[in-house]
């Protein structure tokens, strides 16, 4: 994708395990969101060392200079959302001006190949 002059922007959003408590307990107070919970995410919770490991993982195997990740602490809504907004902002910013360096027209119809 990136060969082809397209922009790749990955965002992992993380909350800590008392974050996680206070929202599925939120939502099975809430009647409309009671459905966002299952009895898998309580199974699943129990495995948060795990998961935290294959996230550590995930990350150290698929980030790259060309297609980094952007860890969000997302404990704060809002503040996760700005920084999402923000991140994506910049690097649209910074591929238009490498886009327009290299002289490439990122307006033009693609080249059909073969």
């Amino acid at each position: 994708m990136v060969r082809h002059h397209l922009l790749v922007v990955k965002f992992w959003l993380t909350i800590t395990k008392d974050e996680q408590l206070h929202r599925f307990e939120e939502r099975e107070r809430t009647g409309f969101k009671r459905f966002k919970i299952t009895e898998e995410d309580w199974r699943n919770r129990e495995k948060w060392e795990e998961y935290e490991k294959a996230v550590c993982d995930m990350v150290d195997r698929t980030s790259t200079k060309l297609a980094p990740w952007t860890l969000v602490e997302a404990n704060d809504k809002y503040f996760a959302r700005i920084k999402v907004l923000q991140t994506l902002c910049e690097q649209i910013e910074a591929k238009l001006q490498q886009l327009q360096e290299e002289g490439t027209d990122y307006l033009d119809e693609p080249q059909k190949s073969g």
